[in-house]
């Protein structure tokens, strides 16, 4: 029997599938619950059309996995199509209508047409456990900057003096906003009890905060309207700040534990710029397998910071910004770009010359970032860490 492809629009609690010949002729067309025994049975059935199957799916985690986990664990090679690529190439088929037995046979025929499809691996469980802990991070950090703008929005409201005094991300402002809000209440307490208070509550620099606070209450003596319940409010958001924070820096310790069984960890975290926040994404982003890009331009059109051509006729040389790209990796190599500038005196040197050349900041940035992905992709491939001057290659 000659090699069949099949292909899986996959759904969070049904699946679609549908195998193909050469000829593009529908061997099988079946809708599947999202669950073991059902896939375990189309495997079984579509195994039973051909001696070979190659499959592709339009999801590459969520409620794909535990399809894409009995198929690698059945030595099955999937590959993995995206919903976007799926979407344009339906265009070219006939019929205008979607439904999922359309998309599943589009996914079959692109993986019998073409040979560039991301193949899926069975995942490491270090990898995988950093996808989910940076995810959650991420999420907490989310839903921190939406309390901390709440919280800003209704200080203003009430004390507008104090809210452009602090940054109520750190735990010092926060933890005053816990006991007092309102300018007539801080007056009262005074510069020095206030202080006493803080200390007590292991604030550093308590003298200070307690300084700025009162000369803020000192210059608004007009009680402003709802002002009693928007202190409650204060009050609440500031310990969801505080309680976010604590998530965060606990989430941060496991992150730190998971990342350094890996066995990459001294060689990415030497990087200048990459720390253990941004390490751990850049493996949950790529897998941790340099290997499936192949090359380090690759690697940097996957992370969105190599511009890509859009020539046409007599225009050459006609360079943009990628519109396909993993976010999640640019925003790694772009925010440890940033630190480098701060620590790193090459990194410093190489932004300081692009800028003279007339690029704007975030070109600059860039720039930066899509060379030290060569350097990130020479350390890992040879597995070494980074060093202000590489070694020097010893002639045969």
């Amino acid at each position: 029997m000659a090699a069949i492809w099949a292909g899986i629009d996959a759904g969070k609690t049904h699946h679609h599938c549908v195998a193909i010949d050469e000829s593009g002729r529908r061997l099988l067309s079946r809708r599947v619950a999202n669950d073991e025994p059902e896939l375990t049975e189309l495997l079984a059935d579509v195994l039973a059309l051909a001696d070979e199957v190659t499959w592709a799916i339009d999801l590459a985690d969520g409620g794909a996995a535990l399809a894409i986990t009995i198929l690698l664990n059945q030595d099955q090679p999937v590959h993995y199509i995206s919903g976007r690529a799926i979407h344009r190439a339906s265009e070219g088929y006939r019929g205008e209508g979607k439904t999922d037995a359309k998309d599943a046979a589009v996914i079959a025929d692109q993986l019998r047409v073409r040979r560039d499809l991301h193949a899926l691996r069975g995942g490491d469980d270090t990898i995988i456990d950093l996808k989910l802990l940076t995810s959650r991070r991420m999420d907490l950090v989310t839903d921190r900057t939406r309390t901390v703008n709440r919280l800003r929005a209704q200080l203003t409201g009430v004390f507008p003096g104090l809210e452009r005094a602090f940054d109520f991300t750190n735990t010092g402002p926060l933890t005053l906003l816990t006991g007092y809000q309102t300018p007539a209440a801080i007056r009262r307490i005074g510069a020095k009890r206030l202080e006493a208070w803080l200390r007590n509550r292991h604030v550093l620099r308590p003298d200070r905060l307690a300084e700025i606070a009162v000369q803020a209450a000192e210059r608004q003596h007009t009680s402003l309207p709802g002002e009693k319940l928007a202190a409650q409010l204060v009050h609440t958001l500031a310990k969801e700040v505080m309680a976010y924070n604590q998530q965060v820096a606990e989430l941060d310790k496991d992150i730190e534990a998971r990342f350094r069984d890996h066995h990459a960890f001294d060689v990415i975290t030497s990087m200048p710029g990459l720390g253990i926040v941004l390490g751990a994404e850049f493996l949950a982003a790529t897998g941790g397998d340099m290997a499936v890009f192949g090359t380090a331009d690759r690697l940097a059109g996957f992370g969105g910071v190599a511009p890509v051509p859009r020539d046409s006729g007599k225009i050459s040389g006609n360079l943009r910004r990628p519109q396909r790209y993993n976010r999640r990796l640019q925003r790694v190599f772009y925010t440890s770009a940033l630190f480098s500038i701060r620590h790193c005196d090459e990194s410093r040197r190489f932004y300081e010359r692009k800028r003279a050349e007339g690029k704007r900041h975030t070109q600059a940035v860039l720039a930066l970032a899509r060379r030290r992905v060569n350097v990130l992709w020479a350390l890992l491939r040879d597995g070494r860490c980074y060093e202000l001057s590489p070694p020097n290659t010893l002639a045969a």
